[in-house]
């Protein structure tokens, strides 16, 4: 990376002189409490080493600025296997914009996740480093309390007492917390705010926000994570050799599985159940196989802190940080007030909100914001506080892990509840329209990766450097300044991966009903809730979280599926993916990934009731995605009377009499049937596999089996194979049950050593039950792979030799001989 090298003078005080090509102006330095690093600055003893990646200049007795360069999506992020520390050391000296600029633009020639700059196209036109005009006019904490509610709304036609029911204690004291934040978030001279608003323009530290993005609209995968997959291969190919003991020499690339292993929503639970599941596999050999990781909740939360400085890619690692902070509650007001006001914790955990509060002057503020800044201070805070690392805080640093293909790619998971506009509008009664809007309410998925963030429905992306910014027609929109915003930060982005609280109604009792049972009256609470479930359905009784909509303008440009909402709102509101299906299942099986083998890890509530595995089959249905075992999951209860009712009113009946007939009919044959045999329960792992072939007729597929023997995986039609982890209760861990243990509720936010310890021993134990079998299920899939692709190639061989015979054939017909016995064509 082009560098350069300024000095400091001893004299200079507390002014900077910062130039642009306008002229120069005075600007106050970064505050002594600024973290060099986050500042992408190094001081030395004379001297100090600013990069060139923002066009600035070497003077002997100030640093002047040229403007910002903004640059196109980058090819390749700046992920050097060097040192942060050393990459900061290298420079070289330059004399001029001009050549700034030229050695910046010749840069991305390099190995990918090598080079330390994009290449660079614009100038950004129209910037300053003067204050905008009236920017400091409002604080951020004015702008963030103007916005912020006061406490959860409570419909009135509801009432208190169910609201009082299902959320949680802790959500209805945050917004008191809020005032607490006051002098920090004020942008008085000094203060902290001031200081992360003044960095969040540098484009030193935050060379982002000079970067030109556009939207993306395509169905593929983007070409950073096309580049991942082929780096990737070489990865999974060896660890594939160590896992089933195969010589690696002998094992062909095409052979190999693609699998992904996810994690399900469940907060803390699901946190330290997965981090122990994960470990498992990987001390098998199994998790280094691994193409993709993808979460919901808190496995997002999981695959945040792997990727951090703090668990260093280790599980064991991830589970000794969890024992040192998950013992105070996030909302506790002493301590997370302690990281939120401290340096240097406080400027990584609330940098987001200023400038969301500095930079959208009509920002949407609620409860998430700040439960994501609280969720930072509690997980990726080290003991230590001190250590805390600034790459953590955006999702983009991850590519340092993945751009060499050493690691599996993190998916991370969100959804939007989309309520049709056209439905309340095509009614003059309002309440009955909104009912009927909500009834036909569907959730969008949206998933985040270090490269992307992407909608299927929408068939469009961003980059995930870009998340934040406003975007028009598909393109940028720079502010006053002529910058954009940085990325988004990891808090935030924390608090909407695990916002199970933005839910409805309806879904925070389902979540809690287990662990009511048990109550002294819960027959009466329970019949209350359940006479209200249609109400309960429609509310969301705490706002999601808001960022900038980038598919304004672009209607014509995205498929006309695309409901109506998508143009005109500024902001997409997102929540925790559990309100649609607690498993990441859908973006596993987007074109492209290609996922052979689904190892599912789910530390759902009550995994018996709730078949997240089922709920695909429908997706698996509208996006023709082949080779999905439908049906997999929990054995459904017995079929109600109800449902049978329902079943037989499509069946051909003349008359009411012949009707009743078939009832009874079918009433007996139940029976029988119960008498005969006993539903059978799942055990700890479970396998399944669909199938690729053709539908014949219209009727629905046979319910998917639960597969017994290894060669079932091998047919050649067979697909995608689901190995699935329920997180049960095991004899032998007494005492410790996901379905009666207190402490393993959802909204639970303090575990104790000992009870973390209880539940890393269940999912590890729950592992090793199936741990040979999941090694045995590779090897088949594995071979019949290989078997399909020798296959090909003989196929292959035997049409050239085909060919090649017809052609000779030809040839001998064209050709003859004269009396002579000379030959002629």
């Amino acid at each position: 990376m082009a560098t350069l090298s300024t000095c400091r003078p001893r004299g200079l005080g507390q002014t900077w002189l910062r130039g642009t090509r306008r002229g120069l102006h005075t600007k106050r330095p970064p505050s002594r409490r600024s973290n060099a690093a986050a500042l992408g600055l190094r001081y030395g003893p004379r001297c100090l080493v600013a990069t060139a990646a923002a066009g600035y200049l070497s003077t002997q007795t100030s640093w002047a600025f040229a403007g910002p360069i903004r640059l196109d999506a980058p090819a390749a992020w700046s992920s050097s296997k060097a040192s942060d520390s050393s990459r900061r050391q290298q420079h070289a000296e330059t004399t001029s914009v001009e050549e700034a600029e030229d050695n910046i633009n010749e840069q991305g020639s390099g190995k990918p996740g090598e080079q330390d700059a994009p290449p660079q196209s614009r100038v950004a036109k129209g910037y300053s480093g003067e204050q905008e005009q009236g920017e400091d006019d409002k604080s951020a904490w004015q702008t963030i309390t103007a916005k912020f509610p006061s406490s959860p709304p409570s419909p009135s036609s509801i009432g208190d007492t169910i609201i009082d029911y299902v959320i949680p204690n802790w959500v209805k004291v945050l917004p008191g917390f809020v005032r607490k934040l006051q002098s920090e978030l004020s942008m008085a001279p000094g203060s902290l705010a001031e200081e992360i608003w003044y960095e969040a323009n540098d484009p030193q530290v935050n060379p982002e926000i000079v970067w030109d993005a556009s939207v993306r609209v395509s169905n593929e995968l983007c070409q950073e994570e096309q580049a991942f997959l082929q780096n990737r291969a070489h990865f999974t190919k060896a660890a594939l050799a160590r896992y089933l003991d195969i010589p690696e020499a002998t094992i062909h690339p095409d052979d190999v599985p693609i699998i992904a292993m996810c994690g399900s929503g469940g907060g803390l639970r699901a946190l330290v159940a997965g981090s122990s599941s994960y470990l498992s596999s990987k001390e098998q050999g199994l998790f280094d196989c691994v193409t993709y990781t993808a979460g919901v909740s808190g496995s997002c939360w999981l695959q945040t802190l792997y990727y951090s400085d703090l668990a260093q890619r280790s599980h064991a690692r991830l589970i000794r940080h969890l024992k040192n902070r998950l013992g105070v509650h996030i909302a506790f007001p002493p301590d997370a007030l302690e990281l939120l006001v401290s340096a240097p914790t406080n400027k990584y955990l609330l940098s987001g909100l200023v400038e969301k509060a500095k930079g959208i002057p009509d920002a949407d503020f609620g409860i998430v914001d700040i439960y994501g800044a609280l969720l930072a201070a509690r997980l990726l805070v080290p003991k230590g506080a001190l250590s805390v690392s600034e790459f953590d805080f955006k999702v983009s640093n991850q590519r340092r892990f993945t751009d060499d293909g050493s690691n599996p790619l993190p998916i991370y998971t969100a959804v939007r509840h989309e309520i049709p506009l056209a439905e309340q509008a095509d009614t003059k009664d309002p309440i009955a329209a909104e009912a009927k809007a909500r009834r036909e309410a569907w959730f969008q998925w949206f998933e985040f990766t270090p490269y992307e963030m992407w909608c299927e429905e929408l068939s469009a992306g961003i980059p995930t450097w870009a998340m934040g910014r406003r975007f028009e027609n598909g393109r940028t929109v720079w502010r006053d300044n002529g910058l954009a915003l940085p990325e988004v930060r990891v808090p935030l982005l924390m608090g909407i991966w695990g916002s199970a609280f933005c839910a409805t109604l309806s879904h925070y009792y389902r979540e809690v009903r287990p662990l009511m049972q048990s109550l002294t009256g819960f027959g009466s609470i329970d019949a209350m809730i359940s006479e209200r479930d249609e109400d309960l359905v429609k509310v969301h009784p705490i706002d999601p979280a808001a960022i900038p909509n980038y598919a304004l303008g672009m209607r014509g440009f995205l498929p006309s599926s695309c409901p109506e909402s998508i143009f005109q709102q500024k902001n997409f509101q997102f929540m925790d993916a559990g309100m649609s299906n607690n498993l990441p299942i859908y973006p596993l099986l987007r074109p492209g990934r290609n996922v052979d083998i689904l190892v599912a890890f789910d530390a759902s509530a009550d995994v018996r009731t709730d078949n997240w595995l089922k709920v695909a089959d429908g997706y698996a249905r509208q996006r023709g995605i082949k080779g999905w075992p439908v049906g997999a999951g929990w054995p459904p209860d017995d079929e109600t009377m109800e449902e049978l009712q329902k079943d037989l009113d499509t069946a051909e009946a003349k008359t009411e009499q012949q009707a009743q007939m078939k009832v009874d009919e079918a009433k007996d044959r139940d029976a029988a049937e119960k008498a005969k045999k006993k539903k059978k329960d799942l055990s700890y792992c479970n396998i399944w596999v669909g199938s690729t072939e053709e539908r014949t007729s219209d009727t629905e597929p046979p319910a998917s089996k639960l597969v017994e023997e290894d060669w079932e995986l091998m047919h050649p039609t067979s697909g995608i194979t689901v190995v699935y982890f329920p997180f049960l209760a095991n004899p032998k861990v007494p005492g410790v049950d996901p379905r009666t243990s207190d402490f393993m509720s959802t909204w639970n936010f303090v575990y104790t050593p000992a009870q973390i310890d209880s539940v890393v021993d269940l999912a590890r134990t729950n592992f090793q039950e199936g741990a040979e079998r999941t090694k045995r299920t590779v090897r088949a899939v594995y071979e019949r792979k290989k078997k399909q692709r020798e296959q090909r190639e003989k196929d292959d061989k035997e049409r050239r030799w085909r060919w090649k015979l017809s052609q000779g054939r030809t040839a001998g017909r064209r050709v003859g001989r004269n009396d002579h016995g000379d030959q002629f064509s």
